[in-house]
């Protein structure tokens, strides 16, 4: 069992968290993490109001009497939701966990500190690899973890490019407490989004994603499909592309819907590089049970590494 700030905190007992993600964490899913010893995370805005998010807390607690969270992004919209009613719903059906995220503002050590002086327990690291929003900066988990370790006095977990046990210790070894999963629990047996795109995910590989909203500074990390090369496209062009030629393309209401018709082509949705490390959809007890083994065995490994000098041979 590794334990560390983040399952003592939390009450968990493997240090993995399912990132929140829309259209996807929904109770089925979220219950299932849990009850494998990870933190499962509902996403809120995926449901249409507070009321519905209260109705989906109540659910998930009927399948899980272990912790699991609430995730409440804050990104740019045409109409922004109900943030405050959903945070109340949420507060009002006894959640003790959060988990929110919004623009990346520069410089990125800044906003760590920023973070920390309002009284978060845990910052969730994002390297350029992940899924949705990585920022504009370009920076990989290797280095951005390394500098959080150098920056930061909050303890934090590791974002973007994380499906095993192998990534799991890179992460510890960075100074991370765990890390946050998106796109692997995805391909999990209780994940509810057409099989379809579950098998799609294991057939692609680490090249098949795509970056949208570059020119516009907004951009995000998704699967690469004949629309999002559409957007990119279009971007391409001389004098880049605005945000209402791009509408219809990137609706969520579209990517919505690739999830329900089983059409990868269809709509946007989001993927992280880590498509390139998915090879099967197993259950969540079975994936967090092999991430734990493998991430074990992978430190007791290394630490055969380290012998005294008067026995190494060289």
């Amino acid at each position: 069992m590794i334990v560390t700030k983040l399952t003592r905190a939390l009450g968990i007992t493997v240090p993995v968290v399912q990132g929140g993600m829309q259209w996807v964490g929904l109770p089925k899913l979220v219950a299932a993490v849990s009850e494998a010893g990870g933190l499962g995370i509902l996403t809120a805005l995926t449901q249409p109001s507070p009321d519905a998010l209260r109705e989906a807390i109540r659910k998930t607690r009927t399948l899980t009497k272990k912790p699991f969270g609430v995730n409440i992004t804050l990104l740019p919209t045409i109409n922004p939701p109900d943030y405050e009613g959903y945070a109340r719903a949420a507060v009002a059906e006894g959640v003790k966990i959060f988990e929110t995220a919004g623009n990346n503002p520069a410089p990125l050590i800044k906003f760590f500190k920023s973070a920390a002086r309002m009284g978060v327990d845990f910052l969730s690291i994002d390297g350029f690899e992940c899924a949705g929003h990585p920022g504009e900066e370009d920076i990989p988990g290797l280095v951005l973890l390394a500098r959080a370790a150098q920056e930061l006095d909050i303890p934090y977990i590791a974002s973007g490019g994380f499906a095993d046990g192998r990534g799991l210790v890179s992460a510890l070894a960075l100074g991370a407490q765990g890390v946050n999963m998106g796109t692997r629990f995805m391909a999990t047996e209780e994940s509810e989004i057409h099989e379809n795109i579950k098998q799609k995910i294991v057939d692609s590989h680490e090249q098949d994603t795509v970056h949208i909203f570059r020119t516009l500074n907004n951009t995000a990390r998704v699967y690469k499909n004949k629309v999002s090369q559409e957007v990119v496209r279009l971007e391409r062009r001389p004098g880049g592309a605005k945000f209402e030629e791009l509408r219809d393309l990137v609706s969520g209401q579209r990517g919505k819907l690739v999830y329900e018709n089983g059409d990868p082509d269809y709509g946007i949705w989001s993927a992280g590089i880590a498509v390139g490390l998915i090879k099967d959809i197993p259950s969540c007890e079975v994936l967090l049970r092999t991430i734990e083994k493998e991430a074990e065995e992978t430190i007791g490994g290394l630490s055969q590494l380290v012998v005294p000098k008067q026995k190494a041979k060289l």
